[in-house]
């Protein structure tokens, strides 16, 4: 029975000895006090014990502290040791003396061992929680790259260098990213929830962060502060757009960034699963980031208003659709840079009347939709039938405030008048 309990306690040294994560000092603590914690509870009291523990070695050493009483006299027989037993330890021994003898943990039984080693587990269990908490904490919003360990519905599982957990949800993948166990992925730590004690941590590939951070890798300038990325706005795996500032007036912001030909870039766009990122210069002039914002389109005027974050932005017919952009979302991302609402709308120099081409005034339309609801997209900059199809079906929902039946009722008529033009101009043959 004792070489077994012996074996138990080998068994324990050598698990808990080799634990990640978690500092000698520490471990020796941890150590010392479960094994006081299962002396107190088999004996009543740990205050006489002395614990030694080596955990290289994977050994300890326990001395019991007892006071030399007369003989006859012991009251308890854990405190105090009769004169004639301790002088069978050592004859000199005398009334009054402390003894201090080894004592073998294995003769506490088995319970007890088995009891060290949950405590033990417990104990062990927490530190390293703390310890991952700790290390990951101090990283949020660092890239770090793992192994893809096991791919789920919801999530992604990964591994870093040391086993740890990290998991990627798939609210924090780009649209189109696809991973195979065993590959390497990069992601930014985003938070770490340490709600229930039990760290998880949580990754990110749709975070501005991400983007930021691979800026930095790329761009030297970037990483050694001479420019800065002062704002970035995402659509993750669609489009993107940063705004840098130069402290060298010799430097192009700009230019650094997207580098020869979109070299310093192209990287970062494979990772990205095919971004798109527009680089445009910062300022701290509101109107003037956001007409730098709405690029490729050029903007004739921005009239701000600065209290309500809300602005409207004038430019000439052909260049509407540019500053929308497809589905909406060049005009989107120029808003989330610019944290500011805005509205765009046709301007055509004095005097002139927009050439509408095979196109059509929603005037025209007055017989079949309401006259409110053309004055609301009218006021909204659309004020041709091309320029009404042009627009995102959201974006007419949002921008002209009209319920989603009154917008597809007005591109039905819309589309059904040039569909019977089409229909006009077909000769007999095309019949």
């Amino acid at each position: 029975m004792a070489k077994k309990q012996n074996n138990l306690l080998i068994e324990t040294f050598t698990e808990f000895k080799e634990t990640k994560n978690i500092d000698r000092a520490t471990l020796v603590s941890v150590l010392e006090d479960s094994f006081r914690n299962v002396i107190a509870k088999t004996v009543g009291s740990d205050e006489n014990y002395d614990v030694i523990v080596n955990p290289d070695k994977g050994d300890l050493e326990i001395y019991r502290n007892r006071t030399v009483v007369a003989d006859g006299t012991v009251k308890d027989s854990n405190l105090e040791i009769s004169l004639s037993e301790a002088q069978k330890i050592a004859e000199d021994y005398e009334v009054g003396e402390d003894v201090s003898e080894p004592v073998d943990f294995s003769k506490f039984g088995r319970r007890a061992i088995l009891t060290l080693r949950q405590t033990l587990a417990s104990k062990i269990l927490e530190l390293e929680h703390d310890a991952l908490y700790n290390k990951y904490v101090e990283r949020v919003g660092e890239i770090i790259s793992a192994e893809v360990y096991q791919v789920w519905h919801k999530e992604v599982l990964l591994l870093d260098e040391e086993g740890n957990e990290l998991l990627l949800p798939k609210a924090e993948q780009i649209p189109g990213d696809f991973f195979r166990k065993g590959e390497p992925a990069r992601a930014v730590v985003a938070r770490v929830d340490n709600s229930t004690g039990n760290p998880k941590i949580i990754l990110s590939r749709t975070s501005p962060e991400f983007l930021r951070r691979l800026l930095e890798n790329e761009v030297p300038e970037i990483a050694e502060g001479v420019i800065a990325v002062r704002k970035i706005a995402r659509v993750p795996g669609e489009r993107a757009k940063i705004a840098v500032e130069s402290f060298d007036d010799r430097i192009d912001p700009v230019g650094a960034c997207v580098g020869v030909k979109g070299s310093r870039v192209q990287g970062i766009v494979r990772e990205l699963r095919g971004e798109n990122l527009d680089v445009i210069p910062w300022t701290s002039n509101l109107q003037l980031l956001i007409a730098r914002a709405l690029g490729p389109a050029q903007v004739n005027s921005v009239h701000l208003d600065e209290e309500n974050k809300h602005c409207e932005v004038y430019l000439d017919p052909d260049q509407v659709s540019l500053a929308i952009g497809k589905s909406g979302l060049n005009i989107r991302l120029a808003s989330m840079i610019s944290e500011t609402e805005i509205d765009v709308y046709r301007e055509l120099p004095e005097g002139e009347e927009e050439d509408l081409g095979d196109d059509i005034n929603l005037d025209d339309f007055k017989d079949e939709i309401d006259d409110w609801v053309i004055e609301e997209l009218k006021t909204n900059g659309w004020t041709t039938a091309r320029a009404v199809l042009e627009a995102p079906r959201e974006l007419l929902i949002q921008k002209a405030d009209l319920e989603e039946e009154t917008v597809d009722e007005v591109l039905r008529i819309i589309r059904q008048e040039f569909a019977d033009d089409e229909n006009d101009n077909q000769s007999p043959a095309e019949s």
